[in-house]
């Protein structure tokens, strides 16, 4: 098997060589290569050959077309602050208490922003990948992209004294990542992860997330079903078994967990729906790659007679990882089934 026909086949459920290695590589690729982080983040070129290059390095399962989580922000207004060998930050969001949402444009995803640079990225990945291995793209959903454009305690806020006001932003957010993510599945990737954080329990209570965010989360999946994506791909970091069960429902067919919540909790959960995770993001600077062979192996075999997993870290592998841990998460899988 190769790595676009492992990944599908546990998300299938269907019997793999091995257990797929997903990694969730992101800006490390960067600092594998020597390459300075901000060039990284703003040129679709050097993102993908980084990705290509870690992808050869590691022999994990799948590539990146990721960049931050300020791109959509950025494209609609927001100013950043870019800082040498860290992702940047918001120094300005688009959106303020007196700015309404009807003031802002969906953007073109071919023009606005680092948008066209991600898309470049997609394709150039696509091309080198070809039906080898999977391309992953990144969109921020519903209640990340808000916060993005609101500042996180403006937007709690105002959640909660305008409910509707707030459910305007939510539903410009939910036209934000259909139009990018069908760009991004337009311009090669296989499947959008949708990377909604600010939706996790350690932010928002789990009724908010029903109640809100769960019907948004479904017209972001069936846009992208429709589009013909691989697989919908829900990345929630945080303690999220009180929202693991409506993952189905929002039509996920891969659910992202953390290290908050067990294998064996995260399988009761959502015993139909293809897993991955959990190592802690942080365990592949602290440390050694001995502890993350045996953290990773005790996942392999915690799902071998379940399949529908995919062995990862639960976040992404911090900046500053060991190579060495990395490479310690691909021999696992190697090793197990």
């Amino acid at each position: 098997m190769n790595s676009l026909e492992r990944v599908k086949a546990a998300i299938a459920f269907a019997p793999v060589d091995r257990t797929p290695a997903v990694p969730q590589l992101f800006g490390h690729a960067a600092v594998l290569a020597g390459m300075a982080l901000e060039d990284y983040l703003r040129d679709g070129e050097r993102l993908a050959r980084c990705q290509i290059e870690a992808y050869r390095h590691y022999g994990h399962d799948m590539v990146f077309a990721f960049m931050d989580f300020s791109v959509e922000t950025e494209a609609l207004g927001s100013l950043l602050q870019y800082r040498a060998d860290q992702y940047p930050d918001v120094a300005s969001y688009v959106l303020t208490p007196e700015r309404d949402v009807s003031a802002l444009a969906v953007p073109d995803p071919a023009v606005a922003g680092r948008m066209p640079e991600l898309l470049r990225a997609a394709s150039i990945l696509r091309r080198e990948a070809g039906d080898e291995a999977p391309v992953a793209g990144c969109v921020l959903g519903p209640m990340t992209l808000a916060t993005q454009l609101l500042g996180i305690e403006t937007a709690l806020y105002l959640a909660v004294d305008d409910p509707a006001r707030f459910e305007n932003v939510l539903d410009f957010a939910v036209e934000v990542a259909v139009r990018y993510g069908l760009a991004q599945i337009g311009a090669g990737v296989h499947l959008p992860i949708v990377f909604d954080p600010a939706a996790s329990p350690a932010v928002v209570p789990p009724q908010f997330f029903r109640e809100r965010l769960l019907p948004r989360l479904k017209k972001v999946f069936a846009a992208y079903r429709a589009a013909g994506a691989l697989a919908n791909w829900l990345n929630i970091t945080g303690p999220t078994a009180p929202i693991l069960p409506w993952y189905p429902e929002a039509g996920a067919d891969i659910a992202n967990f953390d290290y908050y919540v067990d294998a064996a909790e995260a399988q009761k959960l959502l015993p139909a729906t293809c897993l991955d995770g959990n190592l802690k993001s942080l365990s592949f600077v602290d440390a050694s790659p001995a502890e993350i062979a045996a953290a990773a192996g005790a996942l392999v075999a915690a799902f071998a007679g379940r399949g529908g997993f995919l062995l990862s870290s639960g976040c992404e592998i911090p900046l500053e990882a060991k190579p060495e841990n990395v490479a310690a998460l691909v021999s696992a899988a190697r090793a197990g089934t």
